[in-house]
């Protein structure tokens, strides 16, 4: 086992590897004992939590205690078929999560912005 930890002490990953995994396409009925014997088999995990609302249903994030163990997973699960449903598998990336929110947010406060300053962008004025 030393001599494994001392061998991965070496090894680079790339950036976008995650501990944090992010499933979609999951059949809608798995459960929480399913998916720990899917993703188990790659190493220890922390936590899965399993999408609950109608957005968010068929997804999950699946929590690694390691990082070689995530890559591993990612790596062999993607494009495994359960349930005639092919997993994609994704690290988890919490800037592009939160993408498409900042960037509503920011177009509300420009709009406050130009009301308040009477500024148009319109063309046609």
């Amino acid at each position: 086992m030393a001599m494994q930890a001392a061998r991965r002490a070496n090894v680079r990953l790339p950036p976008e590897v995650h501990r944090i995994l992010y499933v979609r396409n999951l059949p809608y009925k798995i459960t929480a004992e399913e998916m720990y014997d899917i993703f188990g088999k790659y190493g220890a995990i922390r936590q899965i939590r399993l999408g609950s609302t109608s957005d968010t249903k068929g997804t999950a994030y699946v929590v690694y205690e390691d990082i070689f163990d995530a890559k591993n997973a990612c790596d062999h699960l993607s494009g495994f078929n359960v349930c005639n449903r092919y997993l994609v598998v994704l690290y988890y990336n919490p800037n592009r999560q939160f993408k498409n929110k900042d960037a509503d947010k920011k177009k509300e406060q420009l709009d406050k912005m130009k009301a308040q300053f009477g500024v148009s962008t319109d063309a046609a004025k």
